[in-house]
């Protein structure tokens, strides 16, 4: 683990603790509006020979500071739904990202798209804080969690009927991912450690994900060229956040990233 993770992991651990009682979030996540169906939008978005995007509404990150200062989510994710995303990716992280779970409301109102919870859940409150606030999938991240405790926190999600994306960096862990019955396998190429993004992490963890998984290609996809080396070895789904946030437009820069016709 990297000592940032773990610098955000002893925070999380704070903030959880000072969550509203669970008899409260139950509560809210039950009254909640019936989940979007996220594995069902990005398949939809594959069967039609279309790259199936997640994409990220994201306001700074710990290694790059403020990525986009006109931050505004209802209005990202309204341009996002119609450069052609399938998803959307929201960072509810307050400290280390400027994120908010407010982010994840409005975007989610803002459009028909199913939205992930982007951020690090290590506890049972966090999953039901998550469908409080509306998220139709959430995020476990395999660097953070022991296998069982992941088997854990999946099973009380797929109880509430969200989605579950499995994120790995390597294969030791992406071994880990595949013991979970989503089908969402994320593959991050980004080294914990360095920073450093080798679009060659997904292609090397690629054989070890069968057909009926979906492989999600997370992080250094930058260009028209990145897309097509992907699709070209059969991965058609994608996670993008920065290179989307950069531009003025971002569901416009989606559109060209992808090639969409």
């Amino acid at each position: 683990m990297s000592d940032i993770l773990a610098r955000i992991l002893d925070t999380k651990r704070i903030e959880i603790a000072a969550l509203p009682p669970l008899p409260d979030l139950k509560a809210r996540a039950l009254d909640a509006a019936p989940p979007r169906d996220f594995v069902g939008a990005l398949r939809a978005k594959s069967a039609a020979g279309h790259a199936a995007v997640i994409a990220e509404i994201k306001k700074a990150s710990p290694s790059k500071g403020v990525i986009r200062a006109d931050f505004h989510p209802a209005g990202i994710a309204q341009s996002y739904a119609q450069g052609g995303a399938a998803c959307l990716s929201v960072l509810t992280d307050r400290n280390y990202f400027q994120g908010a779970p407010e982010y994840l409301i409005a975007a989610r109102a803002a459009c028909e798209l199913p939205v992930l919870r982007k951020d690090f859940i290590i506890d049972t409150a966090q999953v039901w804080e998550a469908r409080a606030m509306g998220a139709d999938a959430i995020l476990l991240i395999v660097a953070a969690l022991a296998t069982p405790h992941m088997q854990d926190l999946e099973a009380l999600a797929l109880e509430l009927g969200m989605a579950v994306l499995v994120e790995s960096h390597d294969a030791a862990e992406l071994e880990q991912a595949l013991t979970l019955k989503t089908p969402l396998m994320g593959i991050n190429n980004r080294n914990l450690r360095s920073f450093e993004t080798q679009l060659q992490t997904t292609l090397d963890l690629l054989p070890m994900i069968d057909a009926a998984r979906i492989a999600i290609t997370e992080s250094g996809i930058l260009t028209p060229a990145d897309v097509a080396l992907m699709r070209d070895h059969s991965v058609n789904t994608f996670l993008v956040g920065e290179a989307f946030m950069r531009a003025a437009d971002p569901g416009a820069e989606l559109a060209r990233l992808m090639q969409r016709k």
